[in-house]
């Protein structure tokens, strides 16, 4: 019985070429990276956290650390291995925004102590685990051009709003005028 179970955990060849061609992919075009351990995640917890990633465009991939690491040297990143960190690992890869991964997990994690950001990579360069949830704790892309918009917005709307005044007393003065005209 316990060789009949062995035999499913194993992983053919070709799946595992699979695995590293695809994740390689990924981590070829991604802004960002996190690696996180996701020991002791429950099915509904993961499929959750799955959920929201998808609904970010960002890709959470979980795979033996020894193809993560042949992944890792295909797409470049030859100084960068997982094999030190601890637990089960996940790859969370961003293609829009570098903060969004980070945030999104960080945030997921707050609520869900099984999940731990481990490290991460942002253009290029490998990140410690504290300088991940540093990041994490920005605001993302969206949030900084919100503000932005709103701090250009500010002196217009303002400067909107005194013309509009001196074109109310203009016309409020001409529209009197022949009134008080009259009565002289």
């Amino acid at each position: 019985m316990a060789n009949h179970r062995f035999f499913n955990i194993m992983i053919s060849k070709d799946k595992k070429k699979e695995i590293i061609k695809d994740l390689t992919d990924k981590l070829k075009k991604q802004k960002s990276v996190v690696f996180s351990d996701y020991t002791g995640l429950s099915v509904n917890q993961a499929q959750e956290l799955r959920a929201k990633l998808r609904e970010e465009g960002i890709d959470y991939v979980v795979a033996k650390k020894t193809l993560i690491d042949l992944a890792l040297k295909e797409a470049g990143f030859k100084d960068i291995s997982v094999k030190d960190l601890k637990g089960q690992i996940s790859v969370t890869c961003g293609y829009e925004d570098e903060v969004l991964p980070a945030k999104t997990l960080y945030d997921f994690a707050k609520g869900n102590q099984s999940l731990k950001i481990l490290s991460g990579i942002v253009s290029g360069q490998h990140m410690s685990e504290d300088q991940v949830i540093e990041l994490a704790q920005l605001p993302t892309k969206q949030e900084l051009l919100a503000k932005l918009v709103g701090s250009l917005a500010a002196p217009m709307s303002g400067m909107l709003n005194a013309l509009e005044s001196n074109i109310k007393s203009l016309i409020y003065i001409l529209k009197n005028k022949p009134e008080s005209e009259a009565k002289a």
